[in-house]
């Protein structure tokens, strides 16, 4: 698939504990694949399930009829990128 301004992939940040990030690390090398590859096929075989977990019904029904809802204008994508915020 061409990717075009409406299909751009979006780069997200995060971190891992060392432990995670060197059997990824691993499997990348050993398979040949890039760390991107396994971590978007986490991300995709995966994100049904928190869907479910973390999203309220109505949400979660509008995710999945293909409407999404708004995203909050007062959250930034990256606000724990350069903090040392806690998990919630």
């Amino acid at each position: 698939m061409r990717r075009t301004a409406e299909n751009k992939l979006k780069v997200v940040a995060v971190r891992v504990d060392p432990q995670f990030e060197q059997r990824l690390r691993l499997l990348a090398e050993v398979t040949g694949r890039k760390q991107s590859f396994f971590l978007q096929q986490m991300i995709e075989n995966g994100i049904g399930a928190m869907e479910e977990t973390w999203l309220p019904p109505d949400v979660l029904e509008q995710v999945r009829s293909g409407a999404l809802p708004p995203l909050q204008q007062d959250r930034t994508a990256t606000a724990d990128l350069f903090g040392d915020q806690a998990d919630e």
